[in-house]
């Protein structure tokens, strides 16, 4: 198996969300006094889905003023807070993959219609 490529800027091998779910994960038994992720987790359901919504908003924000840099950087705060919301709930992004995965060549408007009974 070849090492995955490198990011131009840096000359790293790729960040994944894979990589970032398992500092997620790390971050989990620290002192919530020290850890954004560890006072999330520990604060609970509700603020994390309270930081997620705000996060959503903030990207569709960016977006409807065709920022590109803010779209980024909102988007980067939405993925970082649905990894800490997966991670609240046992589940990783592999998890997410799998599912997209499961999907491949299933029409969108049928899958759709799958889940939702047919509406």
């Amino acid at each position: 198996m070849s090492p995955p490529p490198e990011r131009p800027e840096t000359g790293s091998p790729p960040f994944s969300l894979t990589q970032l779910a398992d500092i997620i994960e790390s971050r989990r038994s620290a002192d919530p006094d020290r850890s954004y992720v560890a006072r999330l987790l520990a604060r609970g359901e509700d603020a994390i889905l309270k930081k997620i919504g705000e996060e959503a908003t903030e990207t569709v924000m960016a977006a409807k003023d065709a920022d590109n840099r803010r779209i980024v950087a909102e988007t980067a705060d939405l993925w970082f807070h649905t990894l800490v919301m997966l991670a609240h709930y046992g589940l990783r992004p592999e998890d997410v993959i799998a599912e997209l995965a499961r999907r491949e060549g299933v029409s969108g408007l049928e899958e759709k219609a799958r889940r939702s009974g047919g509406e």
